[in-house]
């Protein structure tokens, strides 16, 4: 199918399932409900401490299940509007996925380095210890090596991104990481030797990649089957779920991190500053290469925020293996953890409002 009738498929299907949305006083204030959120997570977390430690401690392979269902929840929806036949076409398009390689992997992580170096080795002096300097930056450095796999799945719904093309953009960055994980972070960690968690790796992709897109192909092929009413009725209902999923998440992690935010608010100030500054500054290049190259909005909102999201889950789970449960480089990539959301949001806001920048 051409490109301009694929658009123009999908802003038929989008305006068919969009007036009516009853969630949608939940994503005009999604920021809003997002704060409350966070609000509602500290206060559950420190309120019921055991019941949090036993769903924190639901992992496999440093993966926890409660979050990866209800990330399962969010990117579902977006699963089952990709059509496998759309993917050739991103080769006729090839510039948005050269875009989000070369800030994934020889731009961030460079970046992540140097903010890390001068926030800690010389900003923050007063207040950080040599010692924990050196592994707040290691914390940073391993978030800034881990592009994301599964939320970016969900922001690029929220900014009406090319479901396809993410899903290849997505895909070719996390074949990369297999190669180029543990080769940058060890350059720039200046450490030779570092046991890339593969059991994780593996099956994050499995469970945020492989098992929703083949669970979406079969929904879409057997809503299609019985005729095009049946498939937009479908996604009309579930899509409500992804906003719901994004929220419940949002709960669930900071409730999981409650008493390290009441413990050390401070600290968690200062390593959320120059992650947040790091993000912004990633999606500013992506942006403003997006608008050089004049790619369309559907490819260019998603490469952008591709490029600033994070695997908070492999930086996680490296930076334990490295350093240790309670190390500062731990504590790092869990800021991290509660970074993103909140400033992935507002840049998807950005995005959005600047849509009529973009070529059609």
């Amino acid at each position: 199918m051409p490109l301009d009738d694929r658009d123009d498929n999908n802003r038929m299907t989008t305006a068919a399932i969009a007036p009516s949305n009853p969630l949608g006083l939940f994503e005009r204030y999604l920021s809003l409900w997002v704060a409350l959120c966070i609000g509602a997570g500290v206060v559950l977390g420190s309120l019921l401490p055991g019941l949090f430690e036993t769903l924190a401690g639901l992992e496999v392979a440093k993966v926890n299940l409660p979050v990866a269902l209800l990330i399962w929840v969010m990117i579902f929806p977006m699963m089952v509007q990709i059509d496998l036949a759309s993917i050739k076409a991103v080769g006729r398009e090839p510039r948005g996925l050269l875009m989000t390689l070369a800030i994934n992997w020889l731009i961030k992580p460079f970046t992540m380095a140097a903010l890390g170096v001068l926030f800690f080795e010389y900003l923050y002096t007063p207040f950080v210890d040599p010692q924990s300097a050196q592994e707040y930056i290691a914390g940073m450095i391993l978030l800034g090596v881990a592009p994301c796999t599964a939320m970016v799945f969900v922001w690029s719904q929220l900014t009406r991104g090319d479901a396809a093309y993410t899903l290849v953009q997505v895909s070719v960055n996390d074949l990369v990481m297999v190669f180029a994980f543990a080769p940058i972070a060890a350059f720039l960690l200046g450490v030779t030797d570092i046991s890339v968690p593969w059991e994780t790796l593996l099956l994050s992709t499995l469970l945020y990649v492989v098992a929703p897109l083949t669970a979406g192909v079969l929904v879409r092929h057997a809503l299609l089957d019985r005729g095009q009413d049946s498939y937009d009725g479908f996604l009309h209902r579930i899509k409500p779920f992804s906003v719901l999923g994004l929220l419940a998440t949002v709960v669930i992690l900071f409730a999981f991190q409650a008493q390290t935010i009441l413990d050390k608010p401070l600290i968690i100030l200062l390593i959320a500053i120059p992650l947040t500054l790091q993000s912004y500054g990633i999606f500013a290049i992506g942006f403003a290469w997006a608008l050089w190259w004049k790619l369309p909005h559907r490819i260019a909102a998603p490469a952008c925020l591709i490029g600033t999201s994070n695997f908070f889950e492999l930086a996680v789970a490296v930076a334990i293996a490295l350093f240790g449960l309670h190390s500062g480089a731990a504590l790092a990539t869990v800021v991290g953890v509660l970074v993103e959301v909140p400033v992935m949001l507002s840049l998807c806001s950005i995005a959005n409002r600047t849509r009529h920048w973009f070529p059609r």
